[in-house]
């Protein structure tokens, strides 16, 4: 039986509030796109190597001036110690009380552990290891610094640490000296922190680029005919996001070449179906096997007529896949193209136990369509339900959501599998490839048809699917500009 009813209350976008994200889930959006974004890694990765080279640098520029720095006062109060010897040798002609005067200046520090000895090599200040008056062979004199007075030799000067300078007439330039080791170890740490910044720069290079080397292989291969090519994602950033677009190119591609073919298989087997039953029968009429009947002409004309619709279907899916499709459009009350298909299937309903009910609000926006084509996406919904539901009910319902009209179709059928519900939308695609044309009307067309129309109206349509529960597919359509044309080219 067919129920033509009309729900009195409309739905509204009120009694589907969304929630408002909070202003710690926006910044934690915000934090999670900013760490996945590729100029972020690219930047974090340059400000890294820029930081670590500057930081080498410093530290390797900051260790080595401290230790030259040290050098630098170390052979500093070192000359300036001789200088006070040659002056006190100078005032006292001898090396008599020499170590208590270097323990009462303030060059005192400076001396410890400092030999003394006279031109001849005797010890005349001990240390810890050399005694008074001990001689030191030549080749440790030469070791030593010269103390002079008036360009008189008038003894060594050996400190525990020495320069070895040998023996040289006197020290080198201080500030020469400081700014020329302060140099060098610049250039040592730059080229240090230059080398860890390039190793770093090809690790980061090396990194970066495998994606994109592995995308170009297998586009590569792609040119070659292999459609079936996937890349692994390995991050959620700019290169993750093209290695995932990539793999769902691929995927359509090779899902693409597997229709193509099935499609021409099919539109072949549509094709040659109705023409062999034509050829067999205008054979049999012309070799005399069979005789004109009013039964035959109606089945020869039923098959003419099918060709007529495959070819009409395919002339209208080509029409839309151009944008050529024309529409009438009009603002129509969706509840009037819902009864309107639902009337047309009031007997087919009956006769098999179906409840068939419209549930519409009487004051729901209007909607620009062409009626005609409308009409033709629900019958054919409409159709379906009826060809796969054998008990329960089929229901038009019509409502706002989104500010948009949504109008659903639901039916208690058998419902679609979920490795085919993908496809379903799929020109010549048949969920059960076992199952012939059994009623002479389907083509595998159909949906795909429903599919051009919807779009071409601006509208969308999807499809939900349980296996033993039933099929709902849910068409939005924005809702008639009180300005709508009443004619128009989609």
């Amino acid at each position: 039986m067919i129920s033509l009813g009309h729900n009195q209350r409309p739905h509204s976008d009120a009694e589907h509030p969304s929630s408002q994200p909070s202003t710690f889930r926006w910044l934690r959006a915000l934090y999670e796109d900013t760490m996945r974004s590729l100029m972020f890694k690219l930047t974090l990765a340059f400000v890294l190597v820029g930081l670590t080279g500057a930081l080498l640098v410093a530290v390797l520029v900051g260790v080595r001036t401290r230790s030259e720095f040290d050098r630098f006062r170390l052979v500093r109060d070192q000359t300036m110690l001789i200088e006070a010897l040659s002056q006190y040798y100078a005032s006292q002609r001898s090396w008599d009380s020499v170590e208590q005067m270097l323990q009462s200046s303030p060059l005192g520090f400076a001396s410890r552990g400092m030999l003394i000895v006279d031109p001849e090599g005797t010890v005349v200040m001990s240390n810890r290891e050399h005694s008074l008056g001990s001689r030191l062979p030549d080749s440790v004199l030469r070791s030593g610094t010269p103390i002079t007075v008036q360009n008189d030799l008038v003894g060594y000067a050996l400190f525990p640490m020495s320069v070895g300078r040998g023996d040289m007439p006197g020290p080198p330039p201080l500030d020469a000296l400081f700014l020329a080791r302060v140099t060098w170890a610049s250039a040592i740490s730059a080229g240090i922190a230059t080398l860890i910044a390039l190793l770093m720069g090809l690790w980061l290079a090396s990194t970066l680029t495998r994606p994109l080397r592995e995308l170009t292989r297998a586009t590569q291969e792609m040119a070659r005919g292999q459609l079936n090519q996937r890349v692994s994602v390995k991050t959620k950033d700019e290169i993750g996001e093209l290695a995932m677009s990539f793999n769902q190119m691929s995927a359509d591609l090779s899902r693409a070449s597997q229709l193509r073919n099935q499609m021409t298989a099919d539109l072949a087997h549509d094709l040659r179906t109705p023409l062999s039953i034509l050829r067999g029968y205008t054979e049999g009429l012309e070799d005399g096997r069979l005789q004109g009947s009013p039964t035959l002409y109606r089945v020869m004309h039923g098959e003419v007529e099918h060709l007529q619709r495959l070819v009409e279907d395919l002339r209208l899916l080509s029409l839309a896949d151009a944008g050529e499709l024309s529409l009438n459009l009009r603002s129509v009350d969706p509840a009037a193209l819902l009864e309107r298909a639902g009337l047309a299937y009031f007997d087919q309903a009956e006769q098999r136990g179906i409840t068939l009910r419209v549930d519409a609000s009487e004051d729901l926006p209007s909607i620009a369509v062409d009626t005609d084509r409308m009409s033709q996406v629900l019958n054919n919904l409409v159709s379906n339900a009826l060809r796969y539901t054998t008990q329960g009910e089929i229901v038009l319902a019509a409502s706002v959501r989104e500010q948009q009209v949504q109008i659903e179709v639901r039916d208690t059928g058998s419902g679609i599998a979920p490795e085919d519900i993908t496809f379903i939308f799929d020109r010549f695609y048949r969920a059960d490839k076992a199952r012939q044309r059994s009623d002479g009307l389907e083509s595998g067309l159909g949906l795909a048809i429903a599919k051009a129309i919807v779009e071409a109206h601006k509208g969308t349509i999807d499809v939900t699917s349980k296996v033993g529960e039933g099929t709902t597919f849910t068409l939005r359509f924005p809702i008639a500009a009180r300005s709508e044309p009443m004619v128009t080219q989609a």
